[in-house]
């Protein structure tokens, strides 16, 4: 995996933006993002599944359950759901475009309440931690130990 962009958070537009540059195929970074096995190896146990009007629960440890909704898909290219419902009710869009030799992975996770307390620590916790959380895929897809 390789970064091709920094890890930015926009206080303005209130989203976290990052793109990662992994040696996989677009479908194996699919099956990461959409598979409930591989998801909850790089990220978090959920129940997710590409189906636009899928609810879903996310597993976020110390910070509890998170409900979730597809919202939108492109197989094999794009998937948007809102994350959080009822707490940040924000939206997370990964979406994936093939590159020579494997593919590039866009996250915007957008929607953040910057008037919030809860909104604005989120976005400065999540901005640091997405890099960290992102570069647990190709871990995964390179078929090492979690």
């Amino acid at each position: 995996m390789t970064e091709t962009a920094p890890a930015e958070t926009a206080p303005a537009e209130n989203a976290i933006r990052l793109e990662r540059r992994f040696d996989h195929p677009p479908a194996a970074v699919w099956a990461a993002l959409t598979t409930p096995e591989l998801l909850a190896r790089w990220w978090a146990p959920g129940d997710i599944a590409p189906v636009v009007g899928h609810r879903f629960t996310m597993d976020m440890a110390e910070w509890g359950q998170q409900k979730c909704e597809v919202l939108a898909v492109e197989p094999g290219v794009s998937i948007r759901f809102t994350f959080a419902e009822g707490m940040l009710d924000t939206i997370i869009t990964w979406s994936l475009e093939a590159v020579d030799g494997g593919t590039l992975l866009t996250l915007e996770h957008a929607g953040f309440r910057l008037d919030t307390p809860l909104g604005a620590r989120a976005i400065e916790g999540m901005g640091n931690g997405w890099p960290g959380v992102l570069s647990r895929i190709d871990r995964v897809l390179g078929g090492q130990a979690d």
